[in-house]
């Protein structure tokens, strides 16, 4: 997270700089200033929300995995070579 918001941080910061750098109208600066100002703030909220999606999504499957590890296949395959059997006889 700290490397996706220094990222954006760096992209932002040069945009300012070329904007102090190159544009005169103190009007057009402010405006475009506060521009960039709330890009930085929604593309960090956005990645947070990605990042805490996939941290869940990778937490779950996680725990999914764990559960099927400890289904006993071994028992189920006998229940369905039981049932096979049975349903064979007939």
């Amino acid at each position: 997270m700290f490397t996706l918001d220094a990222m954006v941080d760096a992209v932002q910061t040069g945009k300012k700089t070329w904007v102090n750098t190159f544009v005169t109208n103190d009007t057009a600066k402010d405006a475009m200033t506060s521009f960039i100002d709330s890009q930085s703030e929604y593309t960090k909220k956005a990645l947070k929300a990605t990042t805490d999606a996939v941290t869940t999504l990778t937490s779950e499957t996680v725990k999914a995995m764990q559960e099927a590890a400890k289904f006993d296949y071994t028992k189920f395959g006998e229940g369905i070579m039981k049932a096979y059997n049975a349903t064979a006889k007939k």
